[in-house]
């Protein structure tokens, strides 16, 4: 299987880490408890691989964008062995990455402009170039339950659908000139939401015209990264400004939560679990930390990441509640796992 590599690696750290309680960042209702969590991370075989995105496979492994390496990941957080598939199109910068229901993992290859799709069990790369030359930074990725593929362009100022039955792919121009179009989620209505990083700006995407209506956050933010919750509230991480803030699209309402870690604590990687926990990690602070926000009680539990974290840029949450990150500064892929 050419470009296939197999790891078993041991396990880097394992700690049931937490902070003191009674923290307190910058504002009202940022409270900090001692978050109970176990967090596991292992090096990634690959020095220098800069992990990127993480995702969780039809199998349930952790699969990992090596962006600076070219290659795809994929973790076996049971047994701690590794599988590296190497890209064939040189460096491509794996960034975003996502699993299909066949198993297959699809990523962007944000420095070569498409869109691969990753066969595990041939090691086979399919590759779908994006048709307009300006689109040339495919970012992050996630399929709608129809099975399309969407994905933002963020320099390009775009967003794409592909249709994995045709590969065919459609680009949008968003309507904000420069709002470097970033993370994106589906609601429950097979809508595509996604953040405006440059501006405070947040947008849908009608899947059938590809038409966009833009929300207005608070004067300063930059939402990041997303996560959408079982009432189609939208989650968001503030990366200028340090908070964690909620868009209500029915509405336009808009509430924001200063970060434990305060102004500066660059709110980046975020995920909700099923059981409704907003998770995030803040990319300012050092060590990096991992944050739980309840909604219910609006209430902000936090630990240090055992290896620092280097920027956690995104993470995946499993069917049963684990949370799964990619450590970019430091090559490592690690799994949170709630105190039971």
């Amino acid at each position: 299987m050419k470009g296939l590599a197999v790891f078993a690696l041991g396990l880097g750290l394992a700690l049931a880490a937490g902070l003191a309680p009674g923290l307190r960042g910058a504002g009202p209702g940022a409270d900090v408890s001692e978050l109970k969590v176990t967090i596991r991370e292992w090096a990634v075989p690959t020095k220098g691989a800069h992990p990127h995105d993480p995702a969780v496979g039809a199998d349930g492994a952790l699969w990992f964008t090596e962006q600076m390496q070219n290659k795809i990941g994929r973790l076996d957080p049971k047994s701690g062995a590794f599988t590296e598939y190497a890209l064939k199109l040189a460096d491509s910068g794996p960034h975003g990455l996502v699993a299909d229901r066949e198993g297959n993992i699809w990523f962007t290859g944000n420095f070569k402009g498409y869109i691969g799709k990753l066969d595990p069990r041939t090691g086979t790369v399919t590759e779908y170039k994006i048709p307009d030359p300006k689109g040339e930074d495919p970012h992050t990725a996630v399929f709608d339950g129809q099975g399309m593929l969407w994905f933002t362009l963020q320099v390009a100022n775009m967003v794409g659908r592909l249709d994995p039955r045709s590969g065919k792919i459609d680009l949008k121009n968003v309507p904000t000139t420069n709002s470097h179009p970033y993370g994106i989620a589906i609601n429950s209505k097979g809508i595509p939401i996604f953040c405006e990083f440059e501006t405070n700006k947040m947008a849908k995407i009608d899947p059938q015209t590809m038409e966009m209506t833009e929300y207005t956050l608070p004067e300063g933010a930059r939402p990041r990264r997303m996560a959408i919750d079982a009432s189609d509230r939208v989650y968001f991480t503030d990366y200028s400004e340090g908070h964690l803030g909620r868009l209500d699209m029915t509405s336009g309402a808009v509430k924001m939560w200063a970060s434990p870690g305060g102004a500066k604590s660059a709110p980046y990687g975020m995920v909700i679990t099923p059981d409704g926990m907003v998770w995030y990690s803040e990319s300012g602070v050092k060590p990096n930390t991992i944050v739980q926000f309840d909604p219910k009680t609006e209430k902000f539990a936090r630990v240090n990441i055992p290896s620092g974290g280097g920027t956690v840029r995104n993470m995946a949450a499993t069917s049963d509640g684990r949370v799964y990150i990619a450590c970019s500064g430091v090559d490592e892929v690690g799994v949170v796992e709630p105190v039971r």
